[in-house]
């Protein structure tokens, strides 16, 4: 990720919520933040008044409760402008946001990215001049969102409009999941020594109980079974689960399905 060389920002923090969700709180500037997805408003207050900090605004990725469920506070006591899908089930004082917006944070510019599948309304929010990617639960390290409201191809579609980005951009996902995630990753493709490196550092920051994100996209590029549909050891690994498999939305369907019960 770069940052703005003149002040090293942005300064980007996971603030841990309930069992495995990062908010991820970032500073600007001196006095100034934004954060993404809050479930909780309780750590983000906490971490603006340790740090001094003003809340700007608030970037929402999808309509779940551990995404907004602190929003609502957050917004009484800061005014913080809250940017977010266009969708029915998120309050209409929310500033509703899609792919031909362009959100300008405190000299930060992100592009809106549509890529529905884990629901129908699921944005990302990317920045090419700080080479970083807020995903929500579309993406996650060595995984995916589960597919609650979007079907195979569609959520295909978008892990590829991801997947298309720099290969230096930081993948800033929001849960905790990456060391379960690679376990299945093994098992899909044992073979694959990126993999099995990106199992072991996982290993031993979960052991320090530190983050395992964000992480670079080259290398979930590498070792993340969901973005490598046209290998073939991924390939041989979902025909053996069904051997119907005839395409690589049949493979990503049955990867999903396989993890799902994993």
């Amino acid at each position: 990720m770069r940052t703005n060389s003149a002040d090293n920002y942005p300064i980007i923090c996971p603030l841990p919520a309930f069992d495995d969700n990062y908010i991820w709180a970032v500073q600007t500037s001196p006095g100034h933040a934004f954060v993404v997805d809050p479930g909780d408003a309780t750590p983000v207050l906490r971490w603006l008044q340790v740090n001094q900090l003003q809340l700007d605004s608030i970037l929402i990725t999808h309509h779940h409760m551990d995404h907004i469920g602190g929003v609502s506070a957050l917004v009484e006591q800061t005014a913080a402008r809250v940017y977010a899908p266009l969708d029915n089930r998120l309050a209409a004082t929310f500033h509703s946001i899609d792919a031909s917006c362009t959100v300008e944070l405190d000299g930060l510019s992100f592009f809106v990215l549509e890529v529905p599948g884990h629901t129908r309304s699921h944005i990302a929010y990317y920045s090419a001049q700080s080479e970083l990617l807020f995903c929500g639960d579309a993406l996650f390290s060595m995984g995916c969102g589960r597919m609650f409201e979007g079907n195979p191809a569609q959520m295909l579609a978008s892990l590829d409009k991801l997947a298309a980005l720099p290969d230096a951009t930081a993948i800033y996902c929001t849960h905790e999941y990456t060391e379960a995630n690679g376990r299945f990753a093994l098992a899909v493709e044992p073979g694959n020594l990126a993999l099995q490196k990106r199992c072991q550092q996982v290993t031993e920051l979960r052991q320090l109980k530190q983050a395992t994100l964000p992480v670079a996209l080259a290398t979930e590029k590498q070792t993340n079974p969901f973005l490598r549909c046209d290998h073939a050891e991924v390939i041989a690994a979902a025909k053996h689960r069904n051997s119907s498999v005839s395409n690589r939305v049949d493979v990503f369907a049955t990867l999903r399905s396989w993890k799902d019960g994993f």
